[in-house]
């Protein structure tokens, strides 16, 4: 029985990632000297998409633990709290985009300086506490408008996977983006 009968392609010819993956497996069985697909234009799409959600979450998360250290006002307590408990799961979002890159067979950054690069997120310049819920609010908004450009991208490429781990993404920073919205009034 020859394997490579069962593998599903994209109506544009190009083999989904599971379909490439189903590939490889049958072929390293049969031991078959043809070398792996090339990747599509629609996985290196997807992997930009990761690239750009884990600078920019990285930035927001390294964003937001600058304004819990630096907040003042009269919302000094709520809002050092606040900023505490978002940094922390920022920092966890940006460990899961990376290991699913890794999971892809893709590198991660290797640096502070490569995810400094990526991204278009500038510092915090101020310390006053609704300030900074302002531009941590932005901060959200955006990295949602991403997720949603990185989902659609994983559905292209049928990576449940990832559309999924981007979805629970986007989810978090919307609830997130409309807490601090709601802090603003």
């Amino acid at each position: 029985m020859i394997a490579l009968t069962v593998m599903m392609v994209k109506p544009a010819g190009e083999p989904s990632r599971a379909a490439r993956a189903t590939w490889t497996a049958c072929v390293n069985r049969v031991g078959s000297p043809t070398p792996e697909p090339p990747m599509s234009k629609t996985h290196n799409s997807l992997i930009a998409h990761l690239r750009q959600i884990l600078a920019d979450t990285y930035a927001l998360a390294v964003k937001t633990h600058a304004a819990h250290w630096n907040v003042t006002g009269p919302h000094f307590f709520h809002l050092h709290e606040a900023f505490g408990g978002q940094y922390l799961a920022l920092f966890t979002a940006a460990d899961d985009v990376a290991e699913r890159l890794r999971a892809l067979d893709e590198k991660s950054p290797f640096g502070i300086h490569d995810l400094a690069k990526a991204t278009g997120m500038k510092d915090i310049s101020t310390t006053d506490g609704l300030a900074l819920v302002k531009d941590l609010h932005a901060g959200h908004v955006l990295v949602a408008a991403l997720l949603v450009k990185g989902i659609a991208a994983a559905q292209i490429e049928g990576d449940d996977g990832t559309a999924d781990l981007l979805t629970a993404r986007k989810e978090d920073h919307d609830k997130t983006a409309w807490m601090l919205k709601a802090t603003l009034g």
